[in-house]
């Protein structure tokens, strides 16, 4: 059997036929069981819960007698175990709405933080569908149940900010400006809404209207708290002063020629992302170290490419990447020191899932292993994926060497880019042993 908390109670059989609870005294009572599914309810807390305080005379035997009717109702699939000091419901995996709902938003969460907008709405989109009306309609009044409720309600508009999150990151910004101009109403001191209502405004160029909004919050906040904007809000506001749109970060380049011999390693370095922030591909000039790089960020979203190689020194690291993001200097450039740019990386970075692959760091290797410390530091769902000929030693780094290619890979890639020069290229017996022999002698990388 499926269970229902999320709106007034409800039964489900597994085929989705729906079981008849009762009046209002059962439907309280199952309800208080299911708030703690598979804990010991005590039966004094129940007696109070659904009598009052002081509950009248032969209160104790009327809640024996409303839990027998229960039984019968939900039948032998269903056991209400009586112990000494009260009673317990145990429920499946997954049979409660609300067990449910936990679940799916925080899958779904996740999935925003892992860069996946589409697949994280999907996923919030499912959980906010199994509300019905507010968590445990049919036991409201009951006291015990108060801190649940106000979680679960708190849980439903966190995963309703998520949701609008990933619609506004699908670039769904028109279709959530009515909504999200609503739920601020409803509840204008909270942040989270205000920013979001402020990138929907900036992303469809209401630049006016989103500096309104945030003119009213920081007002509200004042008056009704005595506090200033967090700093999501102050950076929005930031970049809505600047006149700077949300970036689109600039994807990994796309290749022309075939990948070869690296499926071990694209495999461990994809895994490798999964679970640490910083990691860093070392090798010699020509190892294969970019073209890693580029096929990893490929296969993973939000992803910001920045190629390094132009770069004649450090010194311009910051602007490189304020320009590679897209967001306009506004004078900056003649700054003495880069604390600005650097001020404006952290602002544009905090709070967004992003992969920023930093591609050919040698000649940089000291100003990248700085602006990398700082950025990740100030930006907890950033990650980086570095290549350099050798490692930015910083704390936190992963280094992943790539290596020569085995002799086998190393042909098939000779042979591979000699038939792309020479169109029809079909080697011998000598000419393959001639290329098995030499691949080695070039270290691997023909």
């Amino acid at each position: 059997m499926r269970f229902g908390i999320l709106g007034t109670t409800r039964v489900w059989h597994d085929d989705g036929g729906e079981v008849g609870v009762g009046g209002p005294a059962l439907r309280a009572l199952l309800g208080l069981l299911l708030a703690r599914a598979g804990e010991v309810v005590a039966a004094d807390l129940l007696v109070d819960d659904l009598y009052g305080a002081r509950p009248r005379d032969g209160a104790a035997h009327a809640l024996q007698s409303q839990v027998s009717r229960l039984r019968r109702l939900l039948g032998p699939q269903v056991e209400i175990e009586a112990v000494s000091s009260g009673y317990r419901l145990s429920v499946g995996p997954g049979d409660l709405d609300a067990h449910r709902f936990e679940g799916l938003s925080d899958e779904g969460r996740q999935a925003l933080r892992d860069g996946d907008p589409a697949g994280a709405a999907v996923l919030l989109r499912e959980a906010l569908d199994l509300w019905r009306g507010p968590a445990l309609a049919d036991a409201a009044d009951a006291t015990s149940v108060q801190a649940l409720v106000l979680r679960l309600q708190e849980r439903r508009l966190g995963a309703l900010e998520d949701r609008i999150e990933a619609d506004l990151r699908r670039g769904e910004h028109r279709a959530a400006v009515p909504e999200l101009q609503e739920l601020a109403a409803r509840h204008p001191l909270r942040e989270r809404l205000r920013v979001l209502l402020m990138r929907a405004l900036q992303s469809g160029g209401r630049q006016a209207e989103a500096l309104l909004a945030f003119e009213e919050t920081r007002r509200l906040l004042a008056d009704e708290l005595g506090a200033d904007p967090s700093a999501e809000l102050a950076a929005v506001h930031q970049e809505l002063l600047r006149g700077e749109r949300p970036f689109e970060p600039p994807a990994p380049p796309a290749q022309l020629t075939s990948f070869v011999g690296r499926a071990e390693d694209l495999a461990e370095v994809t895994r490798l992302l999964g679970t640490a922030r910083l990691v860093t591909l070392v090798g010699p000039g020509g190892a294969g170290k970019t073209r890693l790089a580029v096929e990893v960020a490929s296969r993973l979203p939000d992803v910001c490419y920045v190629e390094l190689a132009p770069l004649p020194d450090g010194r311009r690291l910051s602007q490189a990447l304020l320009a590679a993001l897209g967001l306009r200097e506004s004078g900056l450039l003649a700054m003495p020191a880069e604390a600005e740019p650097v001020s404006r990386l952290l602002a544009a970075l905090a709070g967004r899932p992003l992969l920023l692959v930093l591609d050919n760091c040698e000649h940089v290797v000291e100003a990248v292993a700085e602006l990398a410390a700082r950025l990740l530091a100030g930006c907890p769902e950033l990650r980086v994926l570095a290549t350099s000929r050798e490692p930015l030693g910083i704390t936190g780094e992963n280094l992943w060497p790539v290596r020569p290619l085995a002799p086998s890979p190393a042909a098939r890639l000779f042979t591979d880019r000699a038939s792309a020069v020479r169109p029809g290229l079909v080697l011998d017996e000598a000419g393959t042993e001639a290329v098995r022999r030499f691949c080695p002698e070039l270290d691997g990388l023909p």
